[in-house]
């Protein structure tokens, strides 16, 4: 039997396999194996230190644990359903224990880090150790 060639088709089918890719690597990126998923944040360097931003809506400060232990930092939490009487019929926003452990290969002054809590978003702040700050080196003619 000969099918006859459909464009439409072949097309809607490409999509599905490319919404099929992108769903699994979402998911892989979200969960870990053992059911704690990866807490989405941000990270960027100042010429002073390493500040870290991660969203967690509907969290208190209290709900959160921060820890730095030489140089791995680590964040954990959990976020609650809100009931288990509701039949969703779209459950995207994750519930749930989080964490995120990080290595942080710069020294870091340990006992200047600040941790802010703002409107659902965590700032931390690991000001980097004075071994680590780039220094100016004077050329002294001879």
């Amino acid at each position: 039997m000969i099918t006859r060639w459909n464009p439409v088709r072949d097309v809607l089918s490409m999509r599905e396999a490319m919404d099929r890719v992108f769903d699994d690597s979402f998911r892989s990126n979200q969960r870990q194996t053992d059911g704690v998923w990866l807490l989405p944040m941000d990270a960027y360097v100042t010429n002073d230190a390493i500040v870290i931003k991660a969203d967690v809506p509907g969290l208190k400060a209290d709900d959160l644990s921060v820890t730095l232990e030489g140089e791995t930092l680590t964040i954990r939490g959990e976020i609650k359903a809100e009931s288990d009487q509701q039949k969703f019929l779209l459950r995207e926003r994750p519930i749930g224990r989080f964490e995120r452990i990080l290595t942080i290969n710069t020294p870091i002054d340990s006992a200047k880090v600040e941790a802010h809590f703002e409107n659902g978003v965590l700032t931390l702040t690991l000001p980097k150790a004075e071994i680590a700050k780039p220094r100016q080196i004077t050329i002294k003619p001879k």
